[in-house]
C-alpha cells in the first residue's frame, strides 16, 4: 500500500511559514508582511499593499503603492501588537528592528517551542487519520493483516522522518534566535 506524503508535507510548510514569521535579531519581511490593515475599508494583508524589503539587517522599509495609505498602514502596525514603532516619512515607512534582549529571545523561543510541538501534534492527527483509513481496510478484507502491519510500519517511519524535520527547523531557528 502507498502512502501520500501530500498532508504531511502541508503542515510542514504551514509550520515552517508560521516559524518564519518568529522575530530574530535581524528584519525579515516577514515580521510584518502578514499584518492586516483596514486599506479602503477592506481588511488587506500589508503585502498586499506595498513593496516590503529590508536594506539593513536591522531596518525593514515599507512603501505603499498609493502613498494615501501610508496612514492606515502605520495604523495597522501599532495596531499589530509586535513591539516596533514605525517612522512615516511622507513617502515610506521604516521600522528599526532594535537588538534582542536575553529575555525575549527566551520567550520567543518559548513560542517557537509551542508551535514545534503543534507541528508535531498535527502529524500524529495526519498518521491517525491514515491509519483509520487502513484499519478499515483491514476490515473490509481490503488489507491482509500483512500488508496492514507492514503498511504501518511504513506510515511510522514517514511520521519519524518529519518529526526528525520539524525538530531540525526548530534547532535552526533556535539557533538563529539566540544568535546576537
Amino acid at each position: 500500500m502507498n502512502i501520500s506524503n501530500e498532508q504531511f508535507e502541508k503542515s510542514l510548510e504551514r509550520l515552517h511559514a508560521e516559524v518564519k514569521t518568529l522575530r530574530s535579531g535581524r528584519a525579515t519581511p516577514t515580521i510584518v508582511e502578514g499584518i492586516i490593515i483596514n486599506a479602503y475599508n477592506v481588511r488587506t494583508p500589508l503585502k498586499q499593499l506595498a513593496t516590503i524589503h529590508t536594506p539593513e539587517p536591522r531596518l525593514i522599509v515599507i512603501e505603499p503603492w498609493d502613498k494615501g495609505l501610508l496612514k492606515d498602514v502605520e495604523k495597522g502596525i501599532l495596531e499589530a501588537q509586535i513591539n516596533l514603532t514605525p517612522n512615516n516619512d511622507g513617502n515610506i515607512i521604516r521600522i528599526q528592528i532594535p537588538p534582542l534582549t536575553e529575555e525575549t529571545r527566551r520567550d520567543i523561543i518559548k513560542l517557537l517551542h509551542q508551535k514545534l510541538e503543534e507541528g508535531r501534534i498535527n502529524v500524529r492527527k495526519i498518521r491517525e487519520d491514515i491509519l483509520k483509513g487502513f484499519k478499515k481496510q483491514k476490515e473490509d478484507g481490503i488489507l491482509s493483516e500483512d500488508e496492514f502491519f507492514k503498511t504501518q510500519k511504513n506510515l511510522q517511519e514517514i511520521v519519524d522522518m518529519y518529526n526528525e524535520k520539524i525538530k531540525v527547523l526548530g534547532e535552526q531557528k533556535e539557533q538563529e534566535i539566540m544568535t546576537v
